[in-house]
């Protein structure tokens, strides 16, 4: 409905008169949307709401002081006057094939002068859309369609085909309806409404179909003049009758070569010229059609004179003999004629002749009785053949003869090839295509959004109508045998179409041959522009040399290119054989026009405010499955190539071409896919079997905010495989509003680092007061709805002693108990940097699995994800477990193997018994040195304190709610986390623990003093990770990579500083270790 606006006027209420000119005299050099004016072939940015945006720099926007409390926005946002003032003065350029004229000024420098567009629906849509239309197939092929398939089935083929357009025609018109429709037409809406991946595969469909079309039409022209204006000029004459096929096609093969080859220096010198005689083109169909129409009302009043000779039931070609008699008698005395030589060896009446040609008379009937003659019925049903079948009337009586050898060699009437209704279907489908004709020339248009709905379909009803009609009156008023001689043979080697028209058969002679020429010439013309539009768009690289052309824009090299493939269609030389090839491209065309619509209806999309309003997704979705169904009736072995055709070329755009942002309907029903999912996802827990590793990548940059770890992504492309999600992040410290483009720039680089080492997934970097919160915040909200992370990959901060502060470790315990806290399992890779890149294949060699505690099991399904991936695809699994002295490690070893049978997990398990020893001297000079370095820590931070007492507090009440929370969680944490092999298990070491004392008999006389000093907690810990190194190190030195069992860490954080020293001799002497820490819930089962 329409809107009612008011403008409302402002005076300006200041005394003097002041404007923003100054405050913009000097435009940012980084402004968000410049202003530029585009001209030639540059294509304007989509982000702007007009095409051709050509508004000068420097433009004063408003004069007084009556806005300035919007000044600050006038950069990005416009007055609405300025907005109107463009809206009012635009200009929709001509971006078809109508050339720019060019006048030099005063100074020599060319300018261009634009017309504007000024046709109206006839003459910009309709009569371009007839033309297209109407063709080659109508006047060389119709005839023989309608005799071959009979009338009822040929109504059938043409009522489809005319259907698929008519639907086509509708989504295209709400297509184009929808906005602006600028060069490239077809390919233009396409494009943009499925995005860039259909755009180029359908597109390049569209333009290669376009370029057979030009094959079709000047082997259409070859034909016409080869077979009817001068057959005498044929370059290859056949000696023997059964060699005249092969010269025909040799004569078609140089003739169209040379046509090409003139067409094309036609185009390369100036489209004007094809304009200036699109209309004599034009003309010679509408006269042909009318000749048509003439000549069926005279044979009601005087059917034309075009005898046929029939020798008992069979089609005889005419053009060697007058008489349609054996003999014939002159003055009493009986004389043969040229028929009797064609059969008889003499001209003798004694001659031996074959042997069907004495059996039968010969015959002589009308080859055009007219519409009141009742022909009708015997063309009703078809009359389908293998190739050689001879062309015989129905109902016509004749004595069959024994011997048929050399019927071959006689002048009787050949199928060419074989006939079959659906090979029907993909010659006569051409004759319905140029229903784009209007679209393309959007550019050209007084009023697109008008002419190309109602233009459009009113030139598909028309056409549609004299379709229908002529099969009807062809069937009504041509003899059967005609309709089925194919190139006129039975009437003189006349065009059958012409042998109807009134006032003479040139009439259609001459309209045929120049309609196929001019139809020729805009292929010829229309895909090098289609071809140069697709590259343009950069979507597939390699095509990118076919957007240059000449100075003026004719596309040079895409005509080159159209060329050369249109040669091969013109190599066939079979206009048979090309129709069905070309029928593909454009079906697979119209396919994806209809799906386009239905898409863009079905979501419902902000942007689809299409103004032609009579369109439905059920007529879109009817359209594709009839142009699915035409596509396989008509080859489907064609069908096939072309949609593998196109599918190669989809993966090629979607793997290699340049990211493109069209606001297509994919990604729109990409989005409500992924919605749907999500949704659904929420709603239960994955279950064990469907549990994988969904990763939070914790990434460290560097001062130039590039990736400090590249090798972390190769991990996780080797762990993911492309497979569930991967989200990498990182956090710069400080606010959003002086790092935002410092937070885009790190995200670009982290992007550029993501496709460098092929990990798919997404990227975030967000920007927090301190790293501590940042990672918690990632930890806590990365993700959306049911696809969150369930792991955390990060790695080992190497260099946390000689670090000059306490954050990078301290930063690396707390998010230990943050993963813990959440629930999240921790994966911590020590020297990342060695680990193997993506491009390396590790040869022999072992991942060996140190399973101490049970975290779930995701210590045995980490390395069988590994081994998924190449590089790890040679290494062997190996899994040791820890034996106690109450242990059985025979049958530990039993159970182990046979839980992981029922895993389906190949490994060698090995039980590594490890016995209850004295805690040596090493042990307490480690933690003796660990407890001291962790006192003069203390007392570092306690004298900088002192110095930096204000910029403390302030750090410290900023943290103090985050970190009392942070007490609070750990005071209570999940046990699940920290199970041990039993619960038994552990009861039983908690009292031997206890009824022992805490140092052994033996190492009371032999302490030193500063030992008696030492937590023996602490002790204990340096104990166990001193021997479970040295049993490490000693089995697994030599292993690719080394899996361990995460400790947990203190529940107080006191302790911190010594976690940090026990995990550092747990890892001692190791190169590639992982250390693991589950979230608390099974991750693999023995089920299936």
């Amino acid at each position: 409905m329409p809107t009612n606006f008011t403008v409302v006027p402002v005076e300006d209420g200041g005394a003097g008169k002041s404007t923003l000119e100054g405050v913009f005299s000097e435009e940012d050099e980084e402004d968000i949307s410049p202003r530029r004016s585009y001209s030639g072939d540059v294509t304007p940015r989509e982000s702007s709401p007009f095409i051709n945006n050509t508004d000068q720099d420097q433009e004063n926007y408003y004069d007084g002081k009556n806005m300035a409390l919007f000044e600050e926005e006038i950069e990005s946002n416009p007055m609405v006057s300025s907005l109107l003032n463009k809206l009012a003065n635009y200009t929709n350029l001509t971006q078809g094939v109508t050339e720019h004229e060019e006048y030099e000024n005063e100074e020599g420098v060319t300018k261009i002068r634009v017309k504007s567009p000024q046709m109206g629906t006839f003459i910009g849509v309709y009569l371009p859309c007839m033309q297209n239309i109407l063709g080659v197939i109508l006047f060389l092929r119709l005839t023989w369609i309608v005799g071959t398939a009979g009338i009822l089935e040929s109504f059938a083929i043409v009522v489809m085909c005319c259907t698929c357009t008519m639907l086509t025609a509708i989504s295209m018109s709400a297509i184009a309806t929808n906005g602006v429709v600028p060069a490239g037409g077809s390919y233009y809406m396409i494009s943009r409404s499925l995005g860039p991946e259909f755009g180029g595969a359908v597109g390049l469909c569209f333009y290669l179909g376009t370029t057979f079309a030009g094959s079709m039409y000047i082997l259409g022209t070859i034909e016409i003049l080869l077979t009817y204006i001068v057959p005498n000029a044929a370059v290859f004459v056949a000696e023997k009758k059964e060699g005249e096929a092969e010269a025909m096609l040799n004569n078609m093969r140089v003739y169209g070569t040379c046509c090409l080859a003139l067409m094309a220096l036609v185009v390369f010198v100036g489209v004007k010229y094809v304009n200036k005689l699109a209309l004599v083109f034009l003309a010679c169909v509408v006269l042909s059609i009318m000749a048509i129409y003439a000549g069926v009302i005279k044979t009601v009043i005087e059917p034309p004179d075009f005898p046929i000779c029939l020798l008992g039931n069979r089609s005889l070609q005419n053009h060697n003999f007058e008489k349609c008699v054996k003999t014939e008698v002159i003055k009493n005395v009986t004389y043969t004629t040229k028929l009797w030589e064609l059969f008889c060896d003499s001209r003798h009446l004694n001659a031996t002749c074959d042997e069907y040609f004495t059996l039968n008379n010969v015959t002589e009937i009308q080859g055009i009785p007219g519409l009141l003659s009742g022909v009708i019925k015997d063309n009703m049903w078809g009359d389908y053949g293998p190739s050689g079948m001879l062309v015989e009337k129905k109902r016509q009586s004749s004595v069959p003869a024994q011997d048929n050898s050399r019927d071959i060699y006689m002048p009787y009437v050949f199928n060419d090839i074989s006939t079959f209704f659906t090979l029907l279907v993909g010659i006569y489908f051409p004759s319905v295509t140029g229903i784009m004709a209007g679209s393309n020339r959007s550019g050209d248009l007084r009023d697109a959004q008008r002419s190309i709905p109602f233009g459009t379909i009113l030139a598909i009803a028309t056409t549609s109508f004299i379709y229908m009609t002529c099969v009807v009156l062809f069937g009504a008023c041509i003899e059967g045998v005609v309709l089925r001689d194919k190139f006129g043979d039975s009437v003189k080697k006349n065009l059958v179409i012409g042998t109807l028209a009134w006032p003479s058969p040139w009439v259609i002679v001459i309209g045929s041959f120049f309609s196929c020429c001019g139809a020729g010439l805009q292929s010829l013309t229309g895909a090098p522009r289609l071809l140069q539009a697709i590259a343009r768009d950069g979507i597939v690289p390699f095509l990118q040399v076919f957007g240059h052309g000449k100075a003026n824009g004719e596309p040079t090299w895409a005509l080159l290119m159209t060329a050369g493939i249109c040669e091969i269609g013109i190599l066939i030389a079979s206009l048979d054989a090309v129709a069905p090839i070309l029928s593909m491209f454009f079906l697979m065309c119209y396919l994806f026009v209809n799906l386009a619509c239905a898409v863009q209806t079905l979501l419902r999309t902000p942007n689809w405010r299409p103004r032609f309003k009579f369109y439905h997704w059920t007529l879109s979705f009817l359209g594709m499955s009839l142009c699915v169904s035409l596509m396989f009736i008509s080859s489907w072995y064609y069908a096939l190539v072309a949609m593998s055709i196109a599918g190669c070329i989809y993966k090629y755009i979607e793997y290699r071409g340049a990211e493109k942002e069209w606001g297509d309907g994919i990604r729109g029903l990409s989005l409500n896919a992924a919605r749907y999912a999500l949704i659904r996802l929420e709603e239960v827990q994955p279950h064990t079997k469907n549990w994988r590793p969904q990763l939070l990548v914790l990434l460290k940059l560097d001062s130039d905010l590039g990736v400090k770890h590249p090798r972390l992504l190769s991990f996780t492309t080797q762990l993911k495989a492309g497979k569930g999600l991967t989200i990498v992040s990182s956090v710069l410290e400080g606010t959003y509003m002086t790092l935002g483009a410092e937070a885009k720039s790190a995200e670009q680089n982290v992007k550029s680092a993501m496709h460098a080492e092929r990990t798919k997934g997404f990227c975030h970097v967000v920007v927090s007061s301190n790293l501590r919160d940042g990672f918690s915040h990632l930890i806590q909200s990365a993700g959306l709805g049911g696809m969150k992370h369930n792991a955390v990959l990060m790695a080992w901060p190497g260099a946390w002693k000689q670090a000059e502060d306490s954050y990078p470790w301290k930063n690396f315990i707390e998010t230990v108990r943050e993963t813990t806290s959440a629930h999240q399992a921790l994966l911590v890779a020590k020297n990342i940097d060695k680990f193997p890149s993506s491009e390396d294949r590790l040869g022999e060699g072992t991942i060996d699995v140190w399973w101490i505690v049970h975290d779930g099991g995701l210590l045995m399904l980490l390395p069988f994800l590994l081994r998924q991936h190449k590089v790890w695809r040679k290494c062997k699994m190996r899994i040791f477990t820890v034996a106690q002295m109450d242990d059985n490690s025979i049958q530990m070893k039993k159970d182990l193997q046979m839980f992981l049978y029922h895993l389906r997990l190949n490994a060698v398990v090995e039980v590594v018994e490890m016995h209850d020893s004295d805690i040596a001297a090493f042990t307490y000079e480690k933690t003796l040195v660990m407890e001291q370095r962790s006192q003069m820590l203390k007392q570092m931070q306690l004298s900088r304190n002192e110095r930096e007492r204000e910029a403390q507090l302030i750090t410290k009440l900023g943290t103090k709610s985050h970190g009392n929370l942070n007490d609070n969680a750990t005071a209570t944490p999940d046990h699940r986390v920290h199970m041990t092999w039993t619960k038994d298990k552990l009861i039983t070491e908690r009292n031997r623990n206890r009824s022992e004392p805490n140092v052994g008999v033996k190492d009371l006389f032999n302490m030193k003093p500063e030992w008696e000093s030492l937590n023996q907690s602490n002790v204990r810990r340096m104990h166990t990770a001193v021997k479970l190194n040295e049993v490490v190190v000693n089995k697994s030195q030599g292993a690719q990579l080394v899996l361990l069992n995460m400790p947990g860490p203190p529940k107080t954080k006191g302790g911190d500083e010594n976690y940090m020293e026990f995990l550092e001799v747990l890892m001692d002497g190791l190169d590639r270790v992982l250390l693991v820490r589950g979230g608390g819930r099974e991750v693999i089962t023995i089920y299936s």
